[in-house]
């Protein structure tokens, strides 16, 4: 049965089972806990927690990432970083019985297993489901074993470990591979790891609560939560051994070996080449859904992995991008199920390619620096590379922790991992965003509230509300002085929380006793929170009136309809891979940041610019509507894949050009936004771009900046403003020929001073070696200086230095006959980087760049380091 026809069957089967049939969701969760979706539960964890009603069977078929077993992937037949994962579920309605009954159903009629091939195990104090499989299914007891909570309660071992919550033991379905597979014991069972059984599907039974060691309650609503791996069940059907050997996998690893030059597969060969046929698929899936290589949470995860598979494919000998290439091929393997990987390919090959690239470069540079530690290392006597070094070779060079424990096996030396996690948890506490409330007052995480504040910002800029809680400094207060800073949440507020990008509104409220600025508005689960001071008299629980302001409101909405504006507009510019990475919706300012794998050129950003300007001209009508997610999506709504949504969405359409889910405010119609103009586009990380643009007052504020400059300009330049860029460039290049005519004279005069200069010259280990400081010499004068003398002296490695423009520049030069001997300036400048100050790159015969800090007798100590560098010291 191939794949695809299983995929079909379990969810046709379970459907005529009354369950709903959900689509895989995203592989990035809503679930804070978790970096990917890693299980096909995670998007049913409202219906599980009871948010959720409406439904009490559901099925789907998950497509699911995890990267906890990473070093484990290709040496096992089963481990993956991306897989998909069948599950049905119950919340509340069936369970211990009809999931049992279920899964053998689907297991003997629709896949056909024979079922002396199969086996089950059940949690050991599980009567119960031992019951069930035993008198209902009617299985010999010989072939149902009962295991520990390690092996058979999910969370494993949680009556004693934990974590406390719901939890429940769970029962498993094992096909056996034969008395001729494994171990070859006649007592195996589905107990031992001897790989003779498979497990292909888990039926978690969740009915307890644990409050603490050994204490379980019943809960009042149990649970059915199931998995069967499809990759697996799929080897088990099609007779294969390893997944990798599968109808959706066994074509890459066919490409694999094409691409890697390979012949036969030796065992190590072959975990290799599985796991790269793993990553490059985990890789595709995870950029399709929009998480693209960065040095960021998931972006990290995807980065890691690409170049783990680059790593794995350059211990074969692959030196070359490569990756890349598979994406076209799971494109097409898996276009039925999942159309959007096939239509956004290129997209997705780009990034992966970008990715390798940077690697490799990353693997030249971080080697160079890794033997220039190695050195250091050795020379000092100790055999464990330091958490400061690893760590900046991570932070300056890219390289990641694994590469670097590689390299270290390799020369027989150790690293320091736990103090490298500790730099890197450092790092994030310092880059970690500042909390929406001042540390003095409340963090938003550390607020519990159930109160639910109506919104009824859309139709009104003003309400008429009641004061449920107030929280000053010391914490929940029954009243706000005047002065003092506080929280206030209402029973209905017009205040729009800070969501999806868009800044809070702004506003007052006032009561009888006082009045209250709102600076600041958020949300915390279904209760808004206004942040602010007490301007006059005091704040009580009372009835008050919230009033937002109006101005700041409109230059919110020009920004926020414009945004949407410029999406539709990159993605007509630039094609379907556009997707939205993150926003910025201010007073009459945005900011947008979207996949992209290269910078936009000016023509790009203009006509982007006129594309949203015409739409803005054309009055289109901004309408909402209230409808269904699925219906939204079937009418082509663009979601933003960081945000979640409810089964009824708000859908923002402007005319036939945009629709995407949101909840922000907006205009009415597309001519209130008055002008665009885009002010920036750069990049924030690797495939990741970003424009800032302007609206409204803003925009013509802008506009009138620039025409007053230009003509500021014409003054100065004595000509109109339509003839300023032909005098600046006429000016330009009057000042670079002067600059030549410069430089060629400096040239020759140091030409002249070479006799002189090289009486400094001292022989060191029959090398003449040449240190000298000068003062407002261009780097291309000492270069030129440097070729003189090499064409001059035999065997030369000089060190010049040059206070220049507020900087000290500095050249490192060798002949060819010095670098044979094995004293290049790229092993130099590394060796003694920190010592000497130096900043910069370069090859074997040249380095150049700038000394941070010179100090006094620095070239005494460019000399003692040279000393150092050929073992004369």
């Amino acid at each position: 049965m191939k794949t695809n026809e299983l995929r079909k069957k379990y969810l046709e089967f379970f459907e005529n089972k009354a369950h709903v049939v959900f689509p895989s969701d995203t592989l990035v969760p809503d679930d804070a806990s978790v970096l990917f979706t890693s299980a096909g539960m995670n998007q049913f964890k409202p219906y599980f927690l009871g948010e959720k009603k409406g439904i009490k069977r559901a099925t789907s078929c998950q497509k699911c990432l995890r990267t906890g077993d990473l070093e484990e992937v290709g040496k096992t037949p089963y481990h993956h970083t991306f897989f998909e994962m069948l599950g049905n579920f119950s919340f509340g309605d069936y369970f211990k019985k009809e999931a049992i009954e279920f899964a053998w159903e689907f297991v003997l009629k629709i896949l056909n297993i024979n079922e002396k091939s199969l086996w089950v195990s059940v949690y050991k104090e599980d009567k119960e489901a031992f019951a069930f499989w035993e008198k209902d299914i009617g299985l010999s007891r010989a072939k149902i074993i009962t295991l520990g909570e390690d092996k058979n309660f999910w969370p494993a071992s949680a009556p004693t470990l934990g974590p406390n919550g719901p939890c429940g033991p769970c029962s498993e379905i094992f096909f056996d591979r034969g008395p001729d597979k494994g171990c070859g014991s006649k007592d195996c069972s589905p107990a031992c790891d001897c790989g003779r059984f498979v497990e292909i599907w888990n039926l978690v039974f969740t009915q307890f609560n644990r409050i603490g060691e050994n204490k379980l309650e019943p809960l009042p609503q149990k649970n059915i939560d199931t998995g069967m791996g499809l990759e697996r069940i799929a080897a088990v059907l099609q007779g294969k051994y390893s997944n990798f050997e599968i109808d959706i996998l066994a074509p890459a690893v066919v490409l694999a070996k094409e691409l890697l030059a390979l012949g036969s597969l030796e065992t190590d060969r072959k975990s290799l080449v599985y796991a790269i046929v793993d990553h490059a698929r985990a890789a595709s899936f995870a950029i399709g859904d929009g998480v693209y290589p960065s040095n960021e949470e998931r972006g990290y995860v995807v980065r890691k992995i690409i170049r783990q598979a680059c790593w794995k494919a350059n211990l074969l000998g692959k030196k070359t991008p490569f990756l890349h290439k598979f994406v076209p091929l799971y494109a097409d393997i898996m276009k039925e199920p999942y159309p959007q990987i096939y239509q956004n390919k290129d997209v997705i090959a780009k990034s992966i390619l970008d990715e390798e690239e940077r690697f490799l470069f990353t693997l030249k540079e971080g080697k160079s620096q890794f033997k220039a530690i190695v050195q250091n290392l050795r020379l000092s006597g100790k055999n464990v590379i330091e958490a400061q070094d690893l760590f900046k070779l991570y932070d300056t060079y890219g390289f990641p922790l694994e590469l670097s424990r590689e390299l270290a096996k390799e020369e027989n030396i150790g690293v320091d991992e736990r103090g490298f996690s500790e730099s890197l948890l450092t790092q994030k506490e310092l880059s970690r965003k500042k909390s929406m409330f001042d540390t003095n007052i409340f963090k938003k995480e550390e607020l519990s509230l159930s109160e639910i504040t109506q919104f009824t910002g859309y139709e009104s800029l003003q309400a008429s509300s009641k004061v449920l809680r107030i929280f000053s400094s010391k914490g929940e207060s029954n009243s706000l002085s005047s002065q003092e800073e506080g929280l206030i949440v209402l029973d209905k507020t017009p205040f729009y929380a800070s969501s999806g990008g868009q800044l809070s509104d702004k506003g007052l409220i006032k009561g009888s006793s006082g009045e209250f600025l709102v600076e600041e508005v958020i949300k915390v689960n279904e209760a808004v929170i206004h942040r602010g001071k007490v301007i006059t008299g005091r704040i009580i629980k009372e009835e008050v009136r919230a009033s937002v302001d109006g101005e700041r409101r409109r230059a919110l909405m020009r920004a926020h309809s414009a945004t949407h504006l410029l999406q539709s507009a990159l993605r007509a510019c630039l094609g379907p891979g556009v997707m939205q990475q993150g926003s910025l919706v201010d007073e009459d300012g945005l900011r947008f940041d979207f996949t992209h794998p290269k910078a936009l050129t000016p023509a790009q950003v203009e006509k982007v610019e006129d594309m949203v300007n015409e739409q803005i001209l054309e009055n289109l009508n901004i309408e909402k509507s209230v409808l269904s997610l699925q219906e939204a999506k079937d009418k082509g709504a663009l979601a933003f894949f960081k945000d979640k949504y409810k089964d009824l969405v708000r859908m923002v359409s402007i005319g036939s050009t945009s629709r995407e889910l949101c909840g922000g405010t907006h205009l009415d119609n597309t001519s209130e936004i008055g002008s665009f103009v885009i002010i920036s586009e750069s990049s924030i990380s690797s495939g990741t771009r970003r424009i800032e643009a302007l609206v409204g007052a803003s925009a013509y504020r802008y506009l009138k900046d620039m025409r007053k400059a230009i003509k500021e300009q014409a003054t100065i330049l004595k000509c109109s403003s339509d003839e300023v860029t032909a005098s600046l460039r006429r000016l330009f290049e009057n000042i670079k020929q002067e600059k030549e005519k410069t430089l060629t004279l400096s040239k020759q005069m140091i030409a002249l001073e070479a006799r002189e200069i090289i009486t400094h010259m001292q022989e060191i280990k029959g090398i003449n070696f040449l240190t000298y400081a000068f003062n407002d010499k261009d780097e291309s004068v000492l270069l030129y200086l440097s070729d003189i003398l090499k064409n001059q002296n035999d065997a030369l490695f000089v060190f010049f230095i040059s206070r220049i423009n507020q900087k000290d520049a500095f050249v490192c030069s060798a002949s060819d006959s010095v670098i044979q001997k094995g004293f290049s300036c790229d092993k130099f400048a590394s060796l003694f980087r920190n010592e000497l100050s130096l900043k910069g790159g370069g090859r074997k015969n040249l380095v150049q760049g700038v000394v941070m800090m010179r100090g006094d007798n620095y070239l005494e100590k460019v000399r003692e380091c040279f000393l150092k560098f050929t073992g004369e010291q």
